[in-house]
């Protein structure tokens, strides 16, 4: 049994605690919050025997065997690290730090504690990811991969009133890019790795986080373009181009329909979720927590898919984008 422990009681971990509920052999021990009531009250609702508002203390504990972290961006490395440091491994959520140093310094914790560490970057994981890696070849030589998503945050309205949550507040790391950006962004560094060279464009609202933006990525051969938003919804597909075929892929975040478009004017559907998934798996959450689990299991320090490098690439590309629209975090300092 791997026992967990969490820090942070917002809605994600609610959609963590939910899968993890449905991988065997893995159990909420212990919950972390800064006050002892919230704390308290989320332990009692998921069944955790102790809750904790000392991240030292928790870290500590011999009541767990792993960590959760789903706390704001700018506090990802910090206790991550701390927590590596105590021999507990680590599954953290996206994005896995604020910039390239705070992920290097992960790494070597990780590395120094033999533990796992793991970027909680759930649609790289899933059945539909696979599938994408699977069809590649039927494209010929791939020339673009071209991923969108756009999703007006409900945060946004409260924004516009004077009141600025969480979400675009830059103190914390957060923005679009690092929120939304990352979710096409990781999926460029699994399938193609690093690029020769990266052209960013971001829109800053006044808070100083970013609230939209693009990446134009250059690849010997083939280039990446990403698009991402908090302050308008996009409908657009994703799509990798080859010289033979076009895979178009319905949500980048949770590919759900995939289609090949051979250049005949042919197609194929190549996976669709109804049809190629347990029913029961209603939360794709499912597939980050069974790599994990599977991990410690094994004794293997980090996934093959969610890698050190990935994580380390997409953290590249993601600072480098905020340094050409004149975007610094405190943690950058």
């Amino acid at each position: 049994m791997i026992r967990f422990g969490v820090i942070g009681t917002n809605w994600i971990t609610e959609a963590f605690l939910q899968a993890a509920s449905g991988v065997e052999g893995c159990q909420l021990t212990a919950v972390y919050s800064r006050t002892e009531e919230r704390a308290r009250q989320f332990a009692e609702k998921h069944g955790a025997p102790y809750w904790f508002t000392d991240l030292k203390a928790m870290a500590a504990s011999d009541q767990l065997d792993a960590v959760y972290i789903a706390s704001p961006n700018a506090f990802h490395a910090e206790q991550a690290i701390l927590y590596m440091e105590h021999g507990k491994h680590v599954l953290c959520e996206k994005p896995m730090a604020s910039n390239v140093l705070e992920v290097q310094q992960m790494v070597a914790a990780a590395g120094r504690n033999k533990v796992v560490l793991m970027e909680a970057l759930k649609s790289t994981l899933t059945p539909g990811f696979a599938a994408i890696q699977e069809q590649l070849p039927k494209l010929g030589t791939i020339r673009r991969y071209f991923a969108s998503y756009g999703q007006y945050s409900s945060r946004y309205d409260a924004y516009k009133q004077g009141n600025v949550l969480n979400a675009f507040k830059p103190e914390l790391s957060n923005g679009s890019l690092m929120d939304l950006g990352v979710y096409c962004v990781y999926p460029l560094a699994v399938l193609f790795g690093r690029p020769e060279k990266l052209q960013a464009n971001g829109l800053k609202l006044t808070s100083g986080a970013d609230g939209q933006g693009s990446l134009l990525l250059h690849y010997p051969d083939m280039e990446g373009v990403i698009l991402h938003s908090k302050i308008a919804h996009s409908y657009l597909p994703s799509e990798i181009q080859g010289e033979d075929a076009a895979l178009v892929i319905d949500r980048i975040n949770d590919p759900q329909h995939i289609t090949l478009h051979y250049r005949d004017g042919s197609k194929e559907t190549v996976f669709t979720h109804e049809e190629n998934t347990d029913p029961a798996v209603s939360n794709t959450m499912v597939y980050e927590v069974q790599e994990f689990v599977s991990l410690i299991r094994k004794g293997q320090l980090q996934s093959s898919v969610n890698s050190h490098l990935s994580s380390l690439i997409a953290a590249e590309m993601m600072e480098e984008a905020r340094r050409q629209f004149g975007l610094r975090y405190p943690a950058d300092e």
